[in-house]
């Protein structure tokens, strides 16, 4: 077990490398000049605009802006944004928002998968399996911004359920609506993987022993069935709180949450290579731990995982 963990911990290497590379040379070749877009309409002094430039190392080749950004990230400083403030202080503002936000959605996405998904398996073929099925697959189709604004209008406006917008109350609380919306968008998936797993499951050979043997409904589908259908859609939604972290920017957007995809977005378009570069470095670390966490739950769920 202790020599799996190492094994992994030491691809996050190879891929903190290869990820802070390729982000960083994409935002080196954006069209533009990021300096320049600082000042927008107005003309600023070529001195001033040189001194910026000197500043951040702008007027050096790609490889050499990469060494000062990489020897600064193991020095404990992730860069500065072209407005003068710390990488790290917009990260430690806007991460945890995002994360609450991730943490909700998945949970949402993850309960609804459980429950919907094993009544359509022991449903098979019956009008709640055929609904929820029909319901998965609407929930599918619609793009995410679109039940956005159905979530923002009828829930939100008409009812009075929840508040329109996030804006600076990102609590808990503050972030029920936009979470309802993205566990909705993510759970299909997962619940369609938990109605296959299960009815798999239910075929098996070692059920029809449990039954067999005399135990209980009770018994079988909570400890043998339920416990070993429940690996793929943990392994779909460590996949979804990773693309969470990143890619709940049109839902931020819409529900002006302050957080990472909202400030990314914005990052990219200003062409701030540090601002950027440092995120998905970020994210990729917690991405890769999060999935060695779900590698070894597995063994914890299915006692015929060995870890060599």
């Amino acid at each position: 077990m202790l020599g799996y963990i190492l094994r992994r911990l030491l691809q996050v290497i190879p891929v903190f490398f290869g990820a802070t590379l390729l982000i960083y040379f994409l935002v080196f070749a954006m069209p533009g000049d990021p300096i320049l877009a600082l000042f927008g309409d107005k003309t600023p002094n070529p001195a001033v605009l040189e001194q910026l430039r000197e500043q951040y190392h702008l007027n050096d080749p790609f490889i050499v802006q990469y060494w000062y950004y990489i020897t600064g990230v193991f020095q404990g400083d992730l860069g500065t944004t072209y407005s003068g403030r710390p990488v790290s202080a917009v990260l430690a503002a806007t991460l945890p928002v995002t994360g609450r936000l991730a943490v909700m959605a998945i949970a949402i996405e993850f309960v609804l998968a459980i429950i919907i998904g094993t009544i359509s398996a022991l449903r098979k073929g019956k009008l709640f399996d055929n609904v929820s099925l029909v319901i998965a697959l609407v929930a599918i189709a619609i793009p995410i911004f679109v039940v956005a604004f159905l979530a923002q209008y009828f829930l939100a406006i008409q009812l009075g359920w929840f508040k329109p917008t996030v804006g600076a109350d990102n609590d808990w609380g503050g972030l029920w609506l936009p979470a309802i919306v993205l566990g909705f968008s993510l759970y299909a998936v997962s619940m369609r993987l938990m109605r296959s797993s299960v009815i798999d499951t239910l075929n098996q050979d070692w059920v029809r022993t449990a039954y067999s043997k005399g135990l209980s409904r009770n018994r079988v589908l909570p400890v043998h069935v339920l416990r070993n259908s429940l690996i793929p859609v943990i392994t779909n939604s460590a996949t979804n709180f990773g693309v969470l972290l990143v890619g709940a920017t049109v839902t931020e957007g819409i529900f002006n949450v302050p957080g990472v995809g909202n400030t990314l977005f914005q990052a990219i378009q200003r062409g701030e290579g540090p601002t950027v570069v440092s995120f998905v470095t970020v994210f990729v670390i917690l991405y890769v731990l999060v999935n060695l966490l779900i590698d070894l739950l597995y063994g914890l769920l299915d006692p015929r995982i060995r870890y060599a």
